[in-house]
């Protein structure tokens, strides 16, 4: 079985090594990791191929930059680019912010905007999939994962699926609260990528969340703490910590705002300095040197994620007196890899997967349509991927996810049919924007700063050809 890599950028030593560790289950005779700029494919996957190396698979791992050779034959294609790169998500914040607003890259108008770079960019991929390997399988993990997926499934491409590692937290949460399996655990999600609720996940009939969602162990050690116990008692379910954007809508900017850095800089900051790290160390010559220096930077950005809302978490200056380099690793966290994985395993083996996805609703989720890509649980096997039925939302929850769903069909339509209109009439369903000077000024001036990767400029035209990444 041959599987693909597009972008192998910072998640492709990840990828690499959840994959080679799962080689034999999944029967993986070929790991193709594909990127357009040369020193980052030389670099990540030199460091992907010294893992094969040492797994005994050193011809199991291809490094190439023809998208067509990526592609031809392949079983399942896993799709992490970036359009733009960090300095694009950096300008996408800094827009919104000056306009009092967040910029994060999934939510309101930074997620829009970069949807308008990343749909044109995996939509070409996906047509190249569909010319040279039409039975595969693809999973985007580009943000914002629900949008793409979104904009896929629209597109005709009917084996596309969105992967978000945050969609099951609450499902490890309480494995490791119960000290139990967490594949014996089946949870129920409902909403959309980035803003989704777990309202059980148990055994059979029993609910293991609900008698520990208020415990303050429980709470302490997972992402919950980063909301009051009171909006944690009145919503009564698990939340995505992406809902903070939300119900913490002015305290988000601020925070971001007195931090000095947006996340995009801080990514950058410590990008940049692996990047420096790894030229200098030279996989190939000093492959344990360029593995360390990977293995700090990802400890390093993991112990600053969401720093701003989590009062037990370091800044990027404290975080090295907290991440030591050199550290052994405790367990190998396989994140958005080892979701994607999961569903190939069970696709290839026929044994059942309950996990969360972004796939169409199909009755799923009532009060939305069939086509609407959703964040839901699923059954997953060698007939494919089930999404179980939820029935009908809260109607606190459903109002939000109504309006942000309009925001997201919007958003689809607008990049498909080019048009300024829609994007401005996208951005005012959004509930982090509404405003139409607001909306009309984010959409103009991310036309402006984009339109090399966007394809059309502000009067709906066609601009400079767009790139791939």
């Amino acid at each position: 079985m041959k599987l693909t890599l597009l972008g192998a950028g910072v998640r492709a030593p990840l990828f690499a090594a959840a994959a080679l560790r799962r080689a034999d289950r999944i029967g993986l005779d070929e790991l193709w990791l594909l990127d357009i700029d040369p020193e980052r494919l030389s670099l990540f996957g030199g460091i992907c191929a010294d893992m094969a190396r040492r797994a005994g698979a050193t011809s199991l791992v291809h490094l190439t930059d023809d998208p067509r050779a990526a592609l031809r034959d392949a079983a399942h294609v896993v799709v992490a680019i970036r359009v733009g790169h960090e300095q694009g998500r950096i300008v996408d914040e800094r827009i919104a912010l000056r306009h009092g607003v967040l910029g994060q890259e999934t939510t309101g108008p930074g997620g829009c905007a970069m949807a308008l770079r990343s749909i044109p960019a995996v939509l070409g991929y996906a047509r190249l999939l569909a010319e040279v390997s039409p039975d595969a399988w693809l999973y985007s993990f580009t943000n914002p994962a629900g949008l793409v997926a979104q904009a896929l499934r629209d597109a005709g491409f009917n084996r596309a699926v969105g992967i978000c590692d945050g969609a099951n937290k609450a499902q490890h949460a309480v494995a490791a609260w119960y000290g139990i399996d967490g594949r014996l655990l089946q949870s129920e999600v409902f909403g959309l990528n980035h803003l989704s609720w777990t309202r059980k996940v148990g055994q059979g009939t029993e609910d293991l969340l609900g008698p520990i969602l208020l415990d303050p162990g429980f709470r302490a050690q997972s992402r919950q703490h980063m909301f009051d116990l009171e909006l944690s008692r009145q919503v009564g379910m698990w939340m995505n910590e992406y809902l903070y954007y939300y119900y913490y809508a002015e305290r988000a900017v601020a925070e971001i705002l007195a931090d000095g850095k947006t996340r995009g800089e801080e990514v950058l900051e410590v990008t940049q300095r692996l990047l420096g790290e790894l030229r200098a160390a030279r996989p190939s010559e000093h492959p344990d040197a360029a593995l360390e220096a990977f293995r700090a930077y990802h400890r390093r950005r993991s112990a600053t994620y969401m720093h701003f809302a989590r009062p037990d978490a370091p800044d990027l200056e404290q975080a090295d007196s907290v991440v030591y380099p050199g550290r052994p690793e405790k367990s190998e966290d396989e994140g958005y890899a080892g979701a994607a994985l999961d569903v190939i395993e069970a696709l290839t083996t026929g044994k059942p997967l309950l996990t969360a996805l972004n796939v169409p609703n199909q009755g799923a989720i009532d009060g939305l349509r069939d086509g609407d890509v959703v964040e839901v649980s699923c059954l997953v096997d060698d007939r494919g991927i089930q999404p179980l039925r939820i029935g009908q939302m809260p109607e606190t929850q459903a109002a939000l996810v109504a309006s942000v769903k309009a925001y997201e069909r919007f958003t689809v339509e607008a990049i498909r049919r080019r048009s300024r209109d829609l994007a401005i009439a996208a951005l005012m369903a959004h509930p982090l924007v509404l405003s139409y000077p607001r909306a009309k000024a984010l959409v103009d001036e991310y036309l402006a700063a984009h339109g090399q990767y966007i394809g059309w400029d502000a009067a709906g035209e066609d601009a400079m050809p767009r790139s791939e990444m």
